[in-house]
């Protein structure tokens, strides 16, 4: 739950500016609320003082979600990482980005 200005300067942080990856904020926790995501532990919540988003990842395609994984924990040690949960949904909806590809121009990715 970013503001856009830390989107943005993650997103030039990460060159995905241009590509198929798109960094969105998610200030008012709309996403949040509706994908049932809200993390309300007292822990974070007596540090921060406002309710945060759980850590997860999701690969959405044309507006459709094709994966949603969720961190079992917020100090993941010894759990699969989303990160490689990505990595993997990526290379299995690898047909998905060619479709994509195919109506998006001049892009070049490489999964």
């Amino acid at each position: 739950m970013n503001d856009g200005a830390v989107i943005q300067a993650w997103e030039n942080d990460q060159k995905t500016a241009g590509t198929l990856i798109d960094l969105m904020a998610d200030t008012r926790s709309e996403l949040t609320n509706a994908l049932d995501l809200v993390l309300d532990h007292h822990g974070p919540m007596g540090v921060l003082g406002t309710k945060r988003c759980k850590r997860f990842s999701a690969l959405i395609v044309d507006g459709i979600v094709k994966t949603l994984n969720v961190a079992a924990s917020e100090d993941p040690v010894g759990e699969d990482r989303l990160v490689d949960k990505i990595l993997r949904d990526l290379k299995a909806h690898r047909e998905d980005f060619e479709e994509l590809k195919a109506h998006r121009e001049g892009y070049s990715y490489d999964i």
